[in-house]
């Protein structure tokens, strides 16, 4: 399957926090600015902000998924 338009992305922010790297990545939607997340670690990547309306959002929610994540541990 090919896709017309892919979404590559496009990280507008980069830090440490907790020993996660996390990237936020800036797309646009139907003329919607939309945030995403990724966290990569020493296992792998996730994603872990799918959606959010701005980057301060997307910075909170990802520090709360890392936070969670190692709550886990």
């Amino acid at each position: 399957m090919i896709i017309a338009d892919p979404d590559h992305p496009n990280i507008v922010l980069s830090f440490s926090y907790r020993g996660f790297k996390i990237q936020i990545d800036k797309s646009d939607f139907e003329g919607q600015t939309l945030y995403a997340a990724w966290a990569d670690y020493a296992y792998g990547c996730a994603m872990a902000v799918p959606c959010a309306l701005t980057r301060q959002e997307a910075v909170r929610n990802a520090r709360c998924w890392v936070d969670q994540r190692l709550e886990q541990r």
